[in-house]
């Protein structure tokens, strides 16, 4: 298994290249389940995500290739409907499959999810808005098993918004009979680029993007040729490293619009971005002000940057609050900075950052995805060495992290583990 070695102090300069976004090509790629045909797939980054839900349609009976940041996919001969355990045990937005597969095959048969060690993230809502559609409901051994012969249009309303169960049931309900309405539904930019992809499919979807979405459905559907949408995470990931380094980057491929509060907060603790329609410009050097934070659904500050800033707050002047109001568990990267000197204490959901001025390189466990990011961005700033083990993690949503950072200057390789 391999390791991510880091000697820190290095001022990053230069462009890089933002990748498509991992988060929205899972659900688009999980929706070619809805017809048969042969679909292209643009600017998919090559992650093991993606290598884990091409692999999950192979074995549904679909037909993946996967080359040069394009996906093609058939799915004429998708026939199965049971997604294995050994799949779905890897990556939690495996659970896509569960609506287009009932809405295809009638019926479907999925295995709990697994995924990031960040909270219980239950798919309780999935299975109630499905069960709202028309669907037959049961957990047994491990497994989701759900059936209609048809699904109908309904209400349906989440207690907080979800992600994945917007684009599970904006799929399910796209060849449902009569019209579905989701309120209280996610407004990601993921969302948006979901609903896009299926309005070209045929689909008749209204508001993706607002809290209330209606939904027509359609008697047929047809493949697509689609682009996916940069990766906001990974744009917002080099912003915090600019500032953290002093350094000054350009990034390509990502869409301001789709990291507002992340740009404000950067403004906010004394950084300067700008942009325009086709690049983020980020320029660090002056001292970096405490600013508080608390994470909430889009368009709020995202849950997936707040392990990032933490690292940026840690070498902040002053102190500083960070409120995460997403998941439970995802403070569980604060024991390794701490081990790298960052002075971080622990309340509730809430952590208290007394910036240190300098962070000391160590070695340290990624945990999970986005605490994989925060640790290769206290690596670059750290004095002396930081080795980074697990990092399987940053392969399922950073594509070449090592090799972008390096293009910018970093000192950072992958080594096997000692």
């Amino acid at each position: 298994m391999d390791e991510i070695l880091i000697k820190g102090g290095r001022t990053l300069r230069g462009e890089v290249s933002i990748s498509g976004s991992k988060n929205a090509a899972l659900p688009m790629i999980a929706a070619t389940i809805l017809t048969g045909g042969q679909f292209v797939f643009h600017n998919v980054p090559d992650l093991k995500d993606i290598e884990t839900i091409c692999q999950l349609l192979v074995d549904l009976g679909a037909k993946a290739e996967f080359s040069n940041n394009t996906a093609r996919i058939d799915t004429t001969g998708l026939s199965h409907y049971e997604a294995s355990y050994e799949l779905v045990r890897k990556m939690r937005a495996s659970v896509l499959v569960l609506g287009p597969l009932v809405s295809r095959l009638k019926r479907a048969r999925v295995s709990l999810p697994g995924g990031c060690a960040i909270g219980a993230r239950p798919i309780n809502m999935h299975l109630e808005g499905l069960q709202k559609l028309g669907a037959k409901i049961k957990l047994e051994h491990g497994y989701v098993e759900a059936q209609a012969d048809r699904l109908t249009g309904g209400e349906i309303f989440f207690d907080i918004p979800t992600v994945t169960g917007t684009e599970n049931l904006m799929m399910a309900a796209v060849a449902a009979k009569g019209t579905t309405v989701i309120r209280n539904a996610a407004r990601e930019p993921e969302i948006i680029a979901l609903a896009d992809m299926l309005n070209n499919m045929g689909a008749d979807i209204r508001d993706a993007g607002t809290t209330v979405i209606t939904i027509h459905g359609v008697s047929s559907l047809q493949p697509v040729t689609a682009t996916i949408i940069g990766d906001r995470i990974e744009a917002g990931t080099y912003m915090v490293a600019a500032a953290l380094t002093g350094g000054k980057i350009r990034l390509t491929g990502a869409d301001p619009l789709h990291i507002k509060p992340v740009i404000h907060k950067l403004r906010e603790a004394g950084v300067t971005v700008g942009n325009d329609d086709s690049s983020i410009t980020v320029e660090g050097g002056g001292p970096i002000k405490s600013v508080d934070i608390k994470t909430l659904p889009y368009p709020g500050f995202p849950t997936d940057m707040q392990a990032q800033f933490m690292v940026l707050m840690s070498v902040a002047g002053g102190l500083s609050v960070i409120s995460e109001s997403i998941f439970e568990n995802r403070f569980i990267h604060v024991s390794e900075l701490r081990r790298m000197g960052a002075d971080i204490t622990i309340s509730g959901n809430h952590a208290m950052v007394k910036g240190v001025g300098k962070l000391s390189g160590a070695p340290v466990m990624a945990t999970d995805l986005r605490a994989s990011a925060s640790l290769v961005l206290a690596g670059l700033v750290a004095k002396n060495t930081t080795r980074i083990s697990r990092i399987y993690h940053l392969d399922r949503g950073y594509e070449a992290i090592e090799k972008k950072f390096a293009g910018l200057g970093a000192s950072i390789k992958r080594v096997p583990a000692e």
